[in-house]
């Protein structure tokens, strides 16, 4: 039957399915190693994970913990007991014909994450998170998964450890999602559990449905998501293209529905390079994989484990921490705990100098360079000292803040050099007093017109003469220091 809802006001339901990539050395049912961002196809492979007869699983206790650790985070329900199932699918990258996950009994249940979106902060249901394995990857040669010459597959990712994180449908725009995944990231990341510049370390699956704005009231009904269609979008591997898949999808159902035209229930597969979905598969549903546990693995119990695993400071308590600590705006405290290595880096200048002076050099002068550059604090880890020694040079009034910012900073980063090593070179050591003092004196003698008119009330006439002693120091005398002088003089 056709929904006919030329005059109906539509509204998107949008749930996730996040899979993260743990951070464990191992995978998580054998000793492969998880390193191989620069191994050689199908090297880090064993009979375990490539499914052989025989070869029996074996659970890695650091995945557990990364789980734990998680359901701390979210304030989600970690039950006494909890166990694995078998999901049988047949794909050409999973090499034992199912997959080892957790169907009802995850490890994680009924959390929460608090996101923030424009001025706006709602609180995004969780409703589960469990550990499974990695299936393999597929090399689409020659072109894309529509039109390659063959496919090729890799069992090296096969078995690493995953978390799939649940989401209930809360989101009812492209824009939500995105901030969700920001702040998902953050928290990952602050657990020590997830390496956000791993490639391939995020993945997202959405679903969406269009329904009646007026069904919205209270949350969405199980009856109205059933009666909606739904599409599943795979293939999304970053916040931006979450957002890009999601309202392209939003416009194409409002689209079919205004058109009078049904929605299908499938799997679509979202085209990075086109920046479209299309259409992949009849959508499964749950009966058609077949869950039955897994055998091979005892149930597991953390119940009195996971009271001794800490979790470190979260974000938003960081976020909050150095407003009250450091006097920090919110928008600044914002950009500081953004990353936990941009955290980490405010904090150890913040002990040594002004916490003011820190945080604009960390997020405004170092952040916005390395952004610039579209490089990232991690790209740049061994260079902290260098950083600490540029602030050190500021703050002991050594150089300029504009030549240490415009100069020395961004020689730094472009041409890998010390700050010590550009300051010399450059000859940005601050002038002596009486080099500042004799630079006044020339730029009042030289420049009559621009005196006559700062007696004149001309403001502009000060800025000028300011920018002619700084052009006689070679910009190393401190502006604050000429201005007073300047003024000094003229009186």
């Amino acid at each position: 039957m056709s929904q006919q809802v030329q005059d109906r006001d539509l509204a998107a339901v949008i749930g996730l399915e996040v899979h993260v990539q743990l951070e464990t050395d191992t995978k998580i049912f054998c000793g492969c190693s998880t390193d191989t961002a620069d191994a050689d196809p199908n090297t880090h492979t064993c009979p375990v994970c490539l499914g052989l007869p025989g070869a029996l699983p074996v659970l890695n206790e650091g995945a557990v913990e990364a789980a734990v650790k998680l359901g701390k985070a979210i304030d989600a329900n970690i039950p006494e007991r909890t166990r694995f199932h078998r999901k049988n699918y047949f794909y050409p990258d999973l090499p034992k014909g199912f997959q080892i996950t957790q169907y009802d009994a995850p490890i994680c249940q009924d959390g929460e994450l608090e996101v923030g979106t424009g001025d706006d902060r709602r609180v995004i249901g969780i409703e589960r998170a469990h550990l499974e394995e990695d299936p393999g990857s597929l090399q689409h040669v020659g072109g894309s998964i529509e039109d390659a010459d063959y496919t090729l597959v890799d069992y090296n990712r096969a078995g690493t450890p995953l978390m799939e994180i649940v989401t209930r449908p809360d989101f009812r725009a492209a824009d939500e999602v995105r901030s969700f995944l920001a702040k998902l990231t953050e928290v990952l990341e602050y657990l020590g559990i997830f390496d956000a510049e791993r490639d391939g370390s995020l993945r997202v699956d959405a679903n969406i449905s269009m329904v009646d704005s007026e069904d919205l009231d209270g949350g969405p009904s199980h009856e109205v998501l059933e009666s909606a269609n739904r599409t599943e979008v795979k293939n999304i591997s970053s916040h931006r293209a979450a957002q890009k898949a999601l309202a392209y999808e939003i416009t194409r159902q409002r689209n079919q529905l205004e058109r009078g035209m049904a929605v299908e229930q499938e799997t679509r597969h979202w085209d990075e390079a086109r920046g479209v979905t299309v259409s992949m598969r009849s959508k499964e549903e749950e009966k058609d994989y077949r869950y039955f546990r897994e055998a091979d693995i005892p149930p597991l119990e953390v119940s009195d484990w996971k009271e001794e695993i800490p979790i470190p400071e979260l974000p938003d308590a960081r976020r909050e921490r150095f407003q009250a600590e450091y006097g920090v705006g919110d928008e600044t405290a914002s950009k500081l705990t953004s990353r936990k290595a941009v955290a980490d880096l405010f904090e150890e200048l913040a002990d040594e100098y002004d916490a003011g002076l820190a945080a604009t050099w960390v997020a405004d002068n170092v952040l916005g360079e390395l952004n610039y550059r579209d490089l990232s604090l991690d790209d740049v880890a061994d260079r902290y000292d260098e950083f600490e020694r540029l602030v050190e040079l500021v703050a002991e009034d050594e150089i300029t803040s504009k030549n240490a910012e415009e100069v020395v900073l961004r020689t730094m980063l472009d041409e890998g050099r010390g700050p010590d090593d550009v300051v010399e070179a450059e000859g940005l050591g601050k002038t002596s007093g009486d080099e500042v003092a004799q630079a006044v004196t020339e730029a009042i003698e030289e420049n009559p017109d621009a005196v006559e008119d700062y007696h004149d009330g001309e403001d502009d006439a000060l800025n000028f003469l300011v920018g002619q002693v700084m052009g006689k120091t070679g910009g190393s005398a401190d502006p604050g220091q000429v201005n007073e002088l300047l003024r000094e003089e003229l009186a």
